[in-house]
């Protein structure tokens, strides 16, 4: 239900935006997600759109860098991430999440995409 693209390799300081193609409405679920998990940890929430009313908010890792936004006409997540740093390697998610997606927690949120891998060098 959600298929993730745009990952792939890049050089530090460069660019890249990812997709999320969903077939859920994306007015009828409370959040949306991006994720990531890096080689040997575990997952974490980076970036979340409110489905509704489209406030975003980030982590701290990606704040100022990254921008979460949503085409509901597309039925599409994005995430455009500039001024890409080695530490952002990592498999990236998207996910739709219910009434406490506002966590991003990833066990708050319900569906979930294959991933999608981003290499910064």
């Amino acid at each position: 239900q959600l298929v993730e693209s745009g990952g792939g390799s890049v050089q530090a300081g460069g660019s890249l935006r990812l997709s999320c193609v969903t077939n859920i409405n994306m007015r009828k679920r409370y959040y949306w997600g991006w994720f990531r998990q890096p080689p040997g940890k575990e997952r974490e929430g980076i970036a979340g759109i409110h489905g509704l009313i489209g406030s975003t908010f980030y982590a701290d890792s990606v704040k100022g860098r990254f921008t979460i936004s949503q085409d509901n006409n597309k039925n599409t997540l994005y995430l455009q991430m500039d001024s890409l740093k080695p530490e952002d390697t990592a498999m990236y998610y998207c996910a739709a999440g219910g009434l406490e997606g506002w966590r991003l927690l990833p066990e708050v949120f319900d569906d979930w995409g294959q991933g999608t891998q981003v290499t910064v060098s």
